[in-house]
């Protein structure tokens, strides 16, 4: 069977579906867990009944800390769009089409990204500044 032209089997959907279902909840509970900790106050932390660290490298270390958490959770936020869209492309039936050429995306690169919206060729282009959606 062709990959460029042909319908993705059912089978290969739902294991495709369940992938990404298993991606999904992993990193929703990465994202819990970088909420939690960034939601955690110094006081909380360390005990201390002040709400201000005392030394202003303990400041500098607990601000990088906190945009170090807020960039992890934005990634991840932004992966679990992609992976939404992805499971929403399985239900409409578009899933493996390549957003910009059509083609099927090969199922090679959709085990190792299976959030992929373009093929090899085209996400190169995409990168380069080419590709238009």
């Amino acid at each position: 069977m062709k990959e460029s032209g042909c319908k993705m089997k059912d089978a290969d959907l739902k294991k495709f579906k369940e992938l990404l279902l298993k991606k999904r909840e992993d990193t929703s509970k990465e994202i819990s867990g970088i909420t939690s900790r960034f939601d955690a106050t110094l006081k909380e932390k360390t005990g201390d009944l002040s709400s201000h660290s005392y030394h202003m490298a303990d400041q500098g270390t607990d601000a990088m800390e906190r945009e170090m958490a807020f960039a992890r959770g934005a990634k991840s936020g932004r992966f679990v769009h992609h992976i939404d869209e992805a499971l929403r492309r399985i239900e409409d039936g578009t899933y493996g089409k390549c957003f910009s050429c059509g083609k099927q995306i090969p199922m090679a690169r959709l085990k190792i990204v299976p959030h992929a919206r373009f093929c090899i060729g085209c996400k190169e282009a995409e990168e380069q500044g080419k590709v238009k959606e």
